[in-house]
C-alpha cells in the first residue's frame, strides 16, 4: 500500500486500469442487477409516446440535485420558472443549476462528431460555469472538509502531468471492450474526479460524463439517467468510498456503491417516467371530456414538455395564434389543470399535478374528477 498524504498533491496518481481485481464475483453480481435496471430504463423511455417531455424534464431535476451536492441550492419550481426569464432575471444559484442542464446538452450533442473525450469534459465544464475552462494550471488546490476544514485530499498538480492522467483516462474509457461498460464508468468517475483536472466544476462535470458515457456505449439513447439523487441519499458513503480508494485502492466497495447507484437511479427513473406517462394520459382523457373543443395531442403534449407554459409556447407550436392561446390557457386553468401565475409583466401558467411529480420521490397525485 502507497504512503498517501491528503496535504501533498497526488502525483502518484496510478494509470488506469486499477491492478487490483475490478471483476470479483459481487461485483458482477452488481453489475448484472445494474444492466437489468438500465435495460428497463431504456425501454420505458423509448416507449414514451412524447420523447420531448423526458428531454424537457428529467434533465432540470438533476440539475437541481447535481448543483445541492456541491452546496449551489435552487427549487425545481424556481428552474422551470427561470426557463421562462431572462438572464438578468435570474438569482444566481437557479443560473448556476441551468448552465447544468445547457452543459448537459453540450456534452450530448458532441457525441454526435466525436467520442468522449478530454474536450468533452472542457466543453462540459465551460458551460457548466459560464466561462472558458481549461485544464488546472495553478498549484495550491485542494479539497477540504467543509466542517473541520481539514485537507482531505490535494490532487496532482502540474499541467502536463494532469493531460497525461487524462489522456490515460480517456484510453481507459475507449480501450477496454473487455470490461462492462458500467465497471469502465464507475473506474472512469473515481479517476476523473482524482485527476480534479479544472479549478472548479469537476463534480458536476465528472457527473455529466457518466451520462455521456452510457449513451456512447449504447446503455442509454437519452441523457435521463442521473446518480445526484442517490449521491445526496448517500452522500457520506460517496466521498468515504472515493477516499478509500485513494487511501487504501478499494476499488470493490466504490464500483460497487456506483452499480447500486445506476440500480436504483434507474428504478425510480422507471417509476417516475410510468407516473408522467400516466398523468399524461388522464390530462388528456379529462381535457377531452371538460374542453372537446379545445382538445388535441399537440396541446396535451406541449403541457407536459412545458410545466411552466407561455402563451408563446402555444404559438411556436402552431396549435393557435395569440388570442385563441390565450383564450385555451383560461379555459385550462378554470378546470383546474393550470394555474396563472404573474411574474412583473410576465404570465406564466403552471402544470400544477405535474410538478407535483417533478418536486420529489413521490409518484402520486390526486386524480381529475370528471364529474
Amino acid at each position: 500500500m502507497m504512503n498517501w498524504d491528503p496535504t501533498l498533491p497526488y502525483n502518484q496518481l496510478p494509470d488506469l486500469p486499477p491492478n487490483e481485481d475490478i471483476e470479483t464475483k459481487e461485483i458482477l453480481k452488481q453489475t448484472i442487477l445494474a444492466r437489468a435496471a438500465l435495460a428497463e430504463l431504456k425501454q420505458a423511455a423509448e416507449l414514451i409516446p412524447n420523447q420531448s417531455m423526458l428531454i424537457n424534464t428529467l434533465p432540470i431535476m438533476e440539475a437541481r440535485a447535481s448543483s445541492e451536492i456541491e452546496n449551489v441550492v435552487t427549487t425545481t419550481d424556481k428552474l422551470f420558472q427561470s426557463l421562462q426569464l431572462q438572464k438578468s432575471e435570474q438569482d444566481p444559484a437557479t443560473k448556476e443549476a441551468l448552465q447544468y442542464r445547457t452543459a448537459l446538452f453540450s456534452g450530448f450533442n458532441s457525441l454526435a462528431t466525436k467520442p468522449l473525450c478530454v474536450q468533452t469534459a472542457v466543453i462540459v465544464c465551460s458551460e457548466i460555469k459560464g466561462r472558458e475552462m481549461d485544464i488546472r494550471k495553478i498549484t495550491g488546490t485542494s479539497l477540504r472538509n467543509g466542517i473541520t476544514g481539514n485537507i482531505i485530499y490535494t490532487p496532482p498538480e502540474g499541467e502536463t502531468l494532469i493531460r497525461d492522467k487524462l489522456s490515460n483516462w480517456e484510453k481507459f474509457i475507449h480501450y477496454n471492450d473487455d470490461l462492462d461498460p458500467l465497471i469502465i464508468l464507475a473506474v472512469a468517475h473515481y479517476q476523473f474526479e482524482a485527476i480534479h483536472p479544472f479549478t472548479d466544476g469537476n463534480g458536476r462535470t465528472g457527473r455529466i460524463l457518466n451520462s455521456l458515457l452510457l449513451i456512447e456505449k449504447g446503455l442509454l439513447h437519452l441523457p435521463i439517467l442521473y446518480l445526484s439523487r442517490y449521491i445526496i441519499e448517500n452522500k457520506e458513503d460517496y466521498y468515504r468510498c472515493l477516499l478509500d480508494v485513494t487511501a487504501k485502492q478499494n476499488w470493490s466497495q466504490w464500483i460497487i456503491y456506483i452499480l447500486k447507484g445506476i440500480e436504483d437511479t434507474a428504478k425510480w427513473t422507471v417509476a417516475k417516467i410510468e407516473a408522467i406517462k400516466h398523468l399524461a394520459e388522464e390530462t388528456a382523457t379529462y381535457i377531452k371530456h371538460k374542453l372537446p373543443q379545445i382538445y388535441s395531442r399537440e396541446l396535451v403534449d406541449l403541457l407536459f414538455e412545458q410545466p411552466y407554459i407561455r402563451i408563446t409556447h402555444i404559438e411556436d407550436k402552431a396549435i393557435a395564434k395569440r388570442q385563441t392561446a390565450s383564450k385555451y390557457l383560461k379555459e385550462l386553468c378554470e378546470i383546474g389543470v393550470l394555474q396563472e401565475y404573474v411574474r412583473g409583466r410576465e404570465k406564466l401558467f403552471i402544470h400544477n399535478k405535474l410538478m407535483e411529480l417533478l418536486r420529489g420521490d413521490s409518484n402520486i397525485v390526486a386524480p381529475y374528477s370528471l364529474h
